[in-house]
This record gives C-alpha cells, sequence and structure tokens, in this order.
C-alpha cells in the first residue's frame, strides 16, 4: 500500500489543473507521421493562409481560427481511415510504409492542427509588406519581402530551443490554454460510457458548440447590442458624464457587461483558462486603472485631459482636434519639422498616455519579478544544461517524453545562424528600402532573447504575456529617427520573432503533454511555418496586383470592402514612433516625458513584495501578488474597452474560483470542453455570417445594432472644445 502511495506521488502533477486534465499514460508504437496527417495538415494550413490573408486587407476583418480545422478534420481523417487502401509499399526494404496505418488517431490529429496553427496566426510581417509598398509607395522586390517575411517567423525558433529546458520540461509552466486543447482532443477520440444522466464529453462539447454556434447568430448579426449592455448610459444619455462612466466600449464601463462570446474572449484569452491568482490580478490592476487612475487624472486635467476623450486611442492636437500625421510627412518620408512645429505637439487622451507608461512599468517590472522568484530555478536549469546537478524534480509527463528522441540543439542553432544571415544580407542588401542598420538587427535579436525567458515565465503561469511593442518602437525611435522602415523592421524582429518563440514553445508543451514525438512536432512546426509564410505573401502579393488603390482611403470609395483598417494603424505606428520620434513625445520635446518615471516604479514594486514574501513566509497569498500581471493588466486598452474585461473576470471567477473550488469533479470533467465549444461555434457562425451576410452587404438596420447607446462617452468636457455631435462646454 505504501509503494502504490509512493508511485501515486511520483505521478502527480505539481499543478492541480494539470493533474485533472492531461492523461499520464502513453504508447510510443502510435503512428504520427502519416499520410494523412501530411494531406489534412499541409491542406488546412494552406485554406487557412490564403483565407486569413485575403480577407486581412477587408474594412471588416475576418479570422479564422485553427479550432474550426481542428474540428473539421476529424471526421475527414476518420473517412480517410476507412477508405485509403491499406497495402503495404515496397515491403521489406528500408523504405517500406504504407498510407493507412489503421485508425486515425488523437496524435495525427494534434499535429494536423500544429499545422493548422501555422495558417491561422497571421504573419505579422505583412504590414512591413504593405507599409512599404501601399502607403510609403517605395519599391520592394518580392525576394527580400520574402527574406523578411520569412526570416520573422522562423527566427523565434532559435530563442525556442534556447529556453525549451526552462520553459517546456518543468512541471510548473504549464500553459494553461492547452489544457482547453487537451480537453478537447481527447473529447474528440476517447470512447467513454455516457454516465447515467449525463453526457459523455463528447455529447456535451456537440451540445455546446450546436448552441454557441445557433446563439451566436444574436450578437453576430441579429440582436448586436448584445455585445455591450451599457444600462447605465439609459439613465440619460444627455449627459457627457453618465455616458463616460456607463459606457463599456468609450467610458469607464460602470456596470456594462457582453453576452457575447467573441466579446469575452477576443483579447484576454479563453476566462475559462485563466488561473484564479492570475485572475485576481488582472481584476485588481484593471480596477486600479479604470476606477482610480483614470478619474483622477482626466477630473484633475491632467495633460489636457478634459480636451480629449476620455478613453480613445487616437492622436490630437493641443485644441483637441485630430492630428493630421501625413501633413507632417515630406517627399522623402521624413519629418517635415516645420509643419510638425506649425501643427504643434502630438497629444493624445491622458488614459493612452498612462497605458503607456503602464506597459513601460510592466516591462521593468517582469524582469525584477522573474529574477527575484524565480532565479533559483533559472539557475538550476542552467547548470543543468551545463552538465551540473538540476535539483528539481522531474514530473510524470516529462519522463515519459524521455521515450522518445529529443530535438538536438544544433538543429536550432543552425535555424537561428542562418536566419541572422538572410536578415542581415537583406538589411544591407536592400538598405534604401528596409533602413534596419546592422547593429540594428543585432540589437532587436538581444531584445527579443533577453525578454523571452521572463515573458515565457509568465506566460507560462498565468495565461498573461506582456508585449514588447512599445519598447521596441520606443528604443529604435531614440536610437535611429527619422526611418519609420527600420522602426517598423526593428519592431518586428524584436518583438514578433518573441512572439513566435513563446508560439513555439507553447506548441512543444502541447506535443509534450500529448507525448508527440519531439522531432516530429519540430519537423511539422518548421514545415508549417514555411508553407503559411509563402502562401500568405503570394496572395498578399495577388491582391496588390489586382485591386486598384487598395489601402487607399482618399481615393477608394466610401463602401469600398478594401480599407485595410489593421494596415492603417500599423502605419499611423511608423509615423508616430519612426518620424515624430519618442523624443517629440516622451522625451524633452514632448509633452509626456514624465511617464518615463513608470520604468522606475515597475523597477521597484516587486522588490516590496518580494520583501514582504521574506518578512511574512506563511502568509502564502503574497507570492501571488503577480506585479508584471497586475501592471500589465490594461495591456490590450485600447483597443480592448472597458466591457471585454468585465465580462471575462465574471466568467473567470466563476470558472476559477466557484466551480473549481466548490464542484471540482464538474470543472474537471466539463470546464476546457466548455471553452473548446464555445470558441468552435462562434467560430464556425463569424464565417457563415460573413461570408453568406456580411460580405454580400446584407445588413439589418434597427435599434438593437444601433450601438451601446452611450452616443456622448467620447465627447471633450473641456470649455470650448469643438466635436461634432459633441455638446460645447463654457
Amino acid at each position: 500500500m505504501a509503494e502504490k502511495t509512493s508511485d501515486q506521488d511520483a505521478d502527480e502533477c505539481p499543478v492541480k489543473e494539470v493533474d485533472l486534465t492531461v492523461p499520464k499514460t502513453d504508447d510510443p508504437t502510435v503512428p504520427v507521421l502519416t499520410f494523412r496527417m501530411w494531406v489534412l495538415g499541409i491542406t488546412t494550413c494552406v485554406v487557412l493562409s490564403f483565407v486569413n490573408q485575403f480577407y486581412w486587407y477587408r474594412t471588416e476583418p475576418l479570422s479564422i481560427s485553427s479550432i474550426a480545422a481542428q474540428v473539421a478534420t476529424v471526421p475527414l481523417g476518420h473517412l480517410m481511415a476507412r477508405t485509403i487502401t491499406k497495402r503495404v509499399f515496397f515491403k521489406g526494404k528500408w523504405c517500406e510504409f504504407t498510407m493507412n496505418p489503421g485508425p486515425f488517431n488523437m496524435k495525427e490529429h494534434v499535429l494536423i492542427t500544429i499545422f493548422a496553427n501555422s495558417g491561422a496566426g497571421s504573419v505579422y510581417a505583412t504590414h512591413i509588406l504593405s507599409a512599404v509598398k501601399l502607403f510609403y509607395k517605395k519599391d520592394l522586390a518580392f525576394l527580400p519581402a520574402f527574406i523578411v517575411m520569412l526570416t520573422t517567423q522562423v527566427l523565434g525558433f532559435g530563442w525556442a530551443g534556447l529556453f525549451r529546458r526552462f520553459l517546456v520540461e518543468p512541471g510548473e509552466m504549464w500553459w494553461p490554454t492547452n489544457l482547453i486543447q487537451v480537453s478537447l482532443f481527447r473529447s474528440l477520440h476517447e470512447n467513454e460510457k455516457r454516465p447515467k444522466g449525463g453526457t459523455t464529453r463528447t455529447q456535451f462539447f456537440v451540445i455546446v458548440m450546436i448552441c454557441s454556434f445557433a446563439y451566436y447568430l444574436f450578437p453576430g448579426y441579429l440582436f448586436q447590442i448584445l455585445t455591450t449592455v451599457s444600462w447605465v448610459c439609459w439613465i440619460n444619455r444627455k449627459s457627457v458624464l453618465v455616458n463616460q462612466l456607463g459606457s463599456g466600449q468609450n467610458g469607464l464601463g460602470l456596470g456594462s457587461f457582453g453576452l457575447d462570446w467573441s466579446t469575452i474572449a477576443s483579447y484576454l484569452g479563453s476566462p475559462l483558462a485563466s488561473p484564479w491568482f492570475a485572475t485576481v490580478n488582472v481584476a485588481v490592476g484593471f480596477a486600479l486603472v479604470m476606477f482610480v487612475m483614470t478619474p483622477l487624472t482626466y477630473w484633475h486635467n491632467l495633460y489636457r485631459a478634459k480636451n480629449f476623450p476620455l478613453y480613445s486611442m487616437e492622436l490630437f492636437k493641443a485644441d483637441g482636434s485630430s492630428y493630421n500625421t501625413t501633413a507632417v510627412i515630406n517627399s522623402n518620408f521624413q519629418l517635415d519639422k516645420i509643419a510638425y512645429e506649425k501643427q504643434g505637439h502630438l497629444y493624445m487622451s491622458t488614459f493612452f498616455a498612462m497605458t503607456y507608461g503602464l506597459g513601460f512599468a510592466t516591462l521593468s517590472a517582469t524582469v525584477v519579478h522573474v529574477l527575484l522568484f524565480h532565479g533559483r530555478e533559472i539557475l538550476d536549469k542552467t547548470k543543468g544544461a551545463f552538465g551540473g546537478p538540476d535539483t528539481k524534480k522531474v514530473d510524470v509527463h516529462t519522463r515519459l517524453m524521455r521515450a522518445y528522441k529529443q530535438v538536438p540543439m544544433w538543429w536550432f542553432l543552425v535555424i537561428l545562424v542562418l536566419n541572422v544571415a538572410l536578415i542581415l544580407f537583406a538589411c544591407i542588401h536592400y538598405s534604401d528600402t528596409l533602413q534596419l542598420p546592422w547593429w540594428g538587427v543585432l540589437l532587436a535579436c538581444g531584445v527579443a532573447i533577453a525578454f523571452t525567458l521572463p515573458i515565457g515565465i509568465i506566460a507560462a503561469t498565468t495565461n498573461q504575456a506582456p508585449g514588447l511593442n512599445i519598447i521596441t518602437e520606443y528604443m529604435m525611435g531614440y536610437l535611429y529617427p527619422g526611418y519609420p522602415v527600420a522602426n517598423m523592421c526593428f519592431k518586428v524582429y524584436g518583438y514578433i520573432s518573441m512572439v513566435q518563440a513563446l508560439t513555439f514553445i507553447q506548441d512543444f508543451k502541447l506535443g509534450h503533454y500529448m507525448k508527440i514525438p519531439p522531432r516530429a512536432m519540430f519537423m511539422a512546426q518548421v514545415v508549417g511555418t514555411i508553407i503559411s509564410v509563402i502562401v500568405y505573401q503570394v496572395t498578399a502579393w495577388m491582391l496588390m496586383a489586382s485591386i486598384p488603390n487598395l489601402c487607399n482611403t482618399a481615393l477608394l470609395p466610401k463602401d469600398s470592402q478594401w480599407k485595410c483598417p489593421m494596415d492603417h494603424v500599423f502605419y499611423d505606428a511608423s509615423v508616430i514612433w519612426g518620424l515624430v520620434g519618442p523624443q517629440r513625445i516622451f522625451g524633452n520635446l514632448g509633452v509626456y516625458s514624465s511617464i518615463n518615471y513608470f520604468f522606475l516604479v515597475g523597477a521597484i514594486l516587486p522588490f516590496l513584495v518580494w520583501i514582504a514574501h521574506k518578512c511574512f513566509p506563511t502568509k502564502t497569498w503574497i507570492r501571488k501578488i503577480h506585479l508584471p500581471v497586475l501592471l500589465g493588466a490594461t495591456a490590450m486598452m485600447p483597443p480592448a474597452s472597458a466591457v471585454n474585461y468585465t465580462s471575462w473576470l465574471f466568467l473567470a471567477f466563476l470558472s476559477g474560483y466557484v466551480v473549481f473550488k466548490f464542484y471540482p469533479e464538474a470543472w474537471q470533467r466539463y470546464n476546457y470542453i466548455l471553452a473548446g465549444g464555445l470558441d468552435a461555434g462562434t467560430a464556425f457562425m463569424s464565417v457563415f455570417l460573413f461570408l453568406g451576410l456580411q460580405n454580400p452587404g446584407v445588413s439589418l438596420d434597427w435599434w438593437g445594432n444601433s450601438g451601446e447607446g452611450c452616443p456622448l462617452a467620447a465627447c471633450p468636457t473641456a470649455p470650448g472644445v469643438v466635436v461634432d455631435g459633441c455638446p460645447v462646454f463654457s
């Protein structure tokens, strides 16, 4: 009995959610790299890459997630298993193979989904292609464009290889979102006897998916007010103050909520996957920003706050009118200083400025927090990597994965070296177009490698990941002002390569949970990424050649479907950070220089938490104060708004605290399957609505689709500021 208990303890995972969700068994003989895996994997990768890029330039962009392919390929896999010949080719020879090794299995399905992930995840460097060719009107040949797009996607493999030992193998690095995938795979493949009076997990998933599919017809098309129910505004729709307090889209969101899964899960991920301690940190951070900092700064008129909307991501002049960024660009696409002086300083809503400050604080807090609270584990793993003793206990999943050949480190290093060489070649040979100097390439790589581990630890344990987009734009804007394309390239290589690294590592962890041979996983990731880059670029190139005035809102008809809103945002950021530059915004020539003190605040606060933890070691709640998550809670605002947070926090509370604590068996059985079903149903209906109704221009005009009902929430309140549709205060 004691021996059995010891074995159970050895197999227990350090994270309870993982222990309840992930199977602790494996069959290494299950075929993985099968014919149907390659056919379905490559097909889904190509289809998703083409569709997502084709609709990316649309005024209403459509993005199809990999979960649609994950569900759709199940019947196709079983069909191929029943119909394709089982004949063995070249029997008895070294090249012996069969196109049908048996029933369609879960491991094949995982690799198909990895291919689909490559197609569903956008190639961020497409923004550079669009900005250079469509906005800056410069020539960019196919080859340098392909090099930029490929290297930004693949460079992350190098960082992923370096940090596998830290972010995949330890049981504490559990990547919460992966548990949704694990539950979904199990529900789609494992045979289960239906409990009396209940449903199997597969039946539950199908029921949730159908209900989610049917319900999304209402917030997605028929009754769109369900996306944001801001009932406080209905008390007095003519009061700016009431509108500012109650608006879920442009105000503080008091009492606002959304009855739409896409609203709830669009920015913070699925609330059903959030650990409870992370949810509390997000809630505290959101409350401090929205209900303390924002009212204080706005109603005390900090940085002329009342001249601008309470909540906005637009840029303004001092008088509250819109800032014309194109007017400060000369014919050489450099800053026209005379025109800039004429327009005056660049302003933004005080809320937007504060979120930049919180972004600065989050970055410094991330580094300090990880060093203080995870420094010992990092040191142990580093010693283990160089042959020293690794004192950390190996969990059951890492032990099972040792049955497979690991991916050698030199594979990752070769990819890393080749990528850096290709980037240097492109930036030197095409310097007139790309503008990024060689030292900028190396600095971008340094930024990415420095932040991959600390941000990876936070993402792996909290399901929240601080971004590097602000700091990369900030750094290059200071170091190399007046070169907007260089700023874009630096941002992509410094920020997106880290994002890609964490995506690859998260996929490695999914393979770790599902017991996929690491070399097969590596192959699927590399091949899927290369295929997706080719399809994304060819599709974008085709659209640029075939659609007149693509993205040019000045020349396109008002009802055009090709206005490229996402690319406009990226282009505007390149103008702000690359042309105007941070010195004229956050430096000695700008209005917001004091925002830089947030860097210092972010570095100090984790020390205070660490000291409190050391002084009161028995108070376990102190260690769960996670400053990077708390300070970065509103990192997605804007474009995220208050309603995205209030609704997310409510569901995260129900799932992570109420159900997990009081109904653990129901949570174990249904929580992640519920999340997967809601995702799948919403994804399928959104595609149906877009292709069947929204794309042809079939709209429904009635009060239920007329917005949240807070028309004055974005109005300024300073005396004398005139804005169309807003009252003028005296």
